[in-house]
């Protein structure tokens, strides 16, 4: 009778596991998301070609943002090395601004500023996924980037 309450217990907690990471967006079966790092590697994910926008955020294409966006989207293509401490940092998404995913999901980047001193507002944002964003304005806005001229 034990060994069936246990049993029984057991697939209980494995059924509420699958189903708390399937409401956090995070696959339950098969590999990671096409362009996620693998657990305890930093490196970003690559870009990909065919990112959907459903975060229904406003778009900018890549060509269109600051050059200094444009060099940060290099950076992390690349990997790095990044200028600042706090760049491929996990972000929070606090601001529930960008679509919600689980704990470390998003990456931050900086985008320098000319004349600023300090990290400066403008960010790029990175998703597992390959999809990025850009806020000018310290997490307030975002667009979703496309590829495109």
């Amino acid at each position: 009778m034990k060994v069936q309450r246990l049993t029984a217990l057991l697939a209980l907690l494995v059924a509420l596991a699958v189903l708390a990471f399937v409401l956090a967006g995070v696959p339950t079966t098969g590999s990671a998301p096409s362009g996620a790092a693998s657990a305890g590697t930093t490196a970003p994910a690559p870009a990909a070609p065919n990112i959907v926008n459903l975060s229904g955020l406003p778009e900018v294409k890549a060509s269109e943002l600051p050059d200094e966006a444009r060099r940060t989207l290099v950076l992390i293509a690349q990997g790095g090395p990044y200028p600042y401490t706090r760049d491929d940092a996990t972000f929070g998404n606090f601001e529930r601004v960008l679509p919600r995913k689980s704990s470390g999901y998003y990456k931050e980047y900086t985008v320098r500023t000319p004349g600023e001193s300090d990290r400066g507002a403008r960010r790029i944002v990175a998703g597992q996924a390959g999809e990025k964003y850009y806020t000018p304005d310290h997490y307030n806005s975002f667009k979703f980037i496309v590829k495109g001229k």
